[in-house]
């Protein structure tokens, strides 16, 4: 999976490049993993979506687990820009409880604490 990093102070901004399905979330995962250990600073994580036109329940499990990640840092992580499909699988499924999600990127990085 191709997935783009980027660092704005002590967020961190993750856009996943394609769908999130159970074919592409461990690349997703690993690669996270890895950016988060060399990104020095990084305490919260903004995932944009709007990249994404098509998420399963393997993509969103992946997003619980990097909030795991996150939260075990004690930092937070926000979700931003999603795609009208992508946003029927979090109503579906009530995840809009767990995440707090913004309509933009920047937005999301200025109400990080």
């Amino acid at each position: 999976m191709n997935v783009q990093f980027e660092q704005r102070g002590t967020v961190g901004v993750v856009t996943p490049q394609e769908d999130m399905t159970a074919d592409s979330v461990d690349s997703l995962k690993n690669q996270f993993v890895d950016w988060l250990s060399r990104a020095g600073g990084v305490k919260n994580v903004v995932v944009n979506l709007s990249m994404v036109e098509f998420m399963d329940s393997s993509g969103l499990g992946t997003l619980i687990a990097l909030l795991k990640r996150v939260s075990e840092r004690g930092g937070d992580l926000k979700i931003a820009c999603l795609p009208k499909k992508v946003r029927m699988v979090f109503e579906i499924t009530r995840a809009y409880k767990i995440f707090e999600i913004t309509d933009s990127v920047d937005e999301a990085v200025r109400i990080c604490p």
